[in-house]
């Protein structure tokens, strides 16, 4: 028996063609890019304030502290409590002030702090506000 040659068969690359699938997804991003609908966030304005502004408006309103030793500060300058009247005044002319910030340390004489409302009360237009001292 002879043995035949059999014909030599060159066989193919077995790959998958990827043309038409990279076309399927262009078509799909154009589809998506087209159809997007941006919306432009509706939002307000901010206006910031200079720092001139913002020192202005910091000391427009009156600070009146008194420490544990029953001493009285008028905006962080020492003051008598006779001449308290006079420098609210002072400061009333020079600035427009709405509100006076007093603050009393915990162990102030609560005597001292009567007498420092009692000189206060003749100011009715301003707001009084207490709070704690706490250097």
């Amino acid at each position: 028996m002879r043995r035949r040659k059999q014909p030599h068969i060159v066989e193919k690359d077995a790959g998958v063609d990827m043309t038409p699938m990279l076309d399927i997804v262009f078509i799909l991003l154009i589809f998506f890019i087209v159809t997007t609908s941006f919306v432009k966030e509706s939002g307000f304005l901010v206006k910031k304030s200079e720092s001139s502004k913002a020192s202005k408006a910091k000391s427009d309103n009156i600070m009146i502290h008194i420490d544990e030793n029953n001493i009285i500060y008028f905006n962080t300058k020492p003051v008598d409590i006779e001449r308290l009247p006079a420098r609210v005044e002072y400061f009333l002319a020079n600035h427009p002030a709405k509100n006076i910030i007093f603050r009393p340390h915990e162990n102030t004489n609560y005597q001292k702090v009567v007498e420092v409302l009692d000189e206060l009360k003749q100011f009715d237009k301003l707001k009084i506000t207490m709070g704690l001292y706490k250097p």
